[in-house]
């Protein structure tokens, strides 16, 4: 999926995160499923990352 077309989701899947984070899905995956992950989402089986948690944690984390 294109990053342009992940931004209206709140839930992007692994590679749409990745895409829109700029990493690998290897460190993708990692990141995710770290215990303190704040914006990580299980569905069943299959991870997310909440789009709105996610953007409020890098700019917690980035200062902007």
């Amino acid at each position: 999926m294109k990053t342009e077309q992940a931004i209206g989701k709140r839930l992007l899947t692994v590679k749409d995160y990745c895409e829109y984070m700029s990493i690998g899905e290897t460190v993708g995956r990692r990141l995710l499923k770290a215990p303190n992950c704040p914006y990580a989402c299980r569905v069943g089986g299959r991870m997310f990352a909440d789009k709105v948690k996610l953007d409020k944690w890098i700019d917690q984390n980035t200062g902007i």
